[in-house]
């Protein structure tokens, strides 16, 4: 089953990548390595959330980063 997410996910990107890809003006090679490394950086994270689906998010790091800020400060 996940490997059909996967397959599905990798299908999206490629596809997102397809439609894009023509629609970048020649010659702007930073707005296409940009699309590149968004969309690679985007799949990475969508295979992590589908692999290990009980990772923890954004939130949970700001909230421990910032728990020993609210005890000096006495929460």
């Amino acid at each position: 089953m996940n490997w059909a997410k996967v397959l599905v996910v990798t299908v999206v990107s490629v596809l997102i990548v397809l439609f894009e890809w023509p629609q970048i003006n020649r010659g702007r090679k930073k707005e296409k390595a940009a699309l590149l490394v968004f969309t690679a950086l985007g799949w990475g994270l969508w295979l992590l959330l589908i692999l290990f689906p009980d990772l923890p998010g954004p939130t949970h790091f700001v909230q421990n980063l910032l728990r020993p800020l609210g005890r000096m400060l006495g929460e």
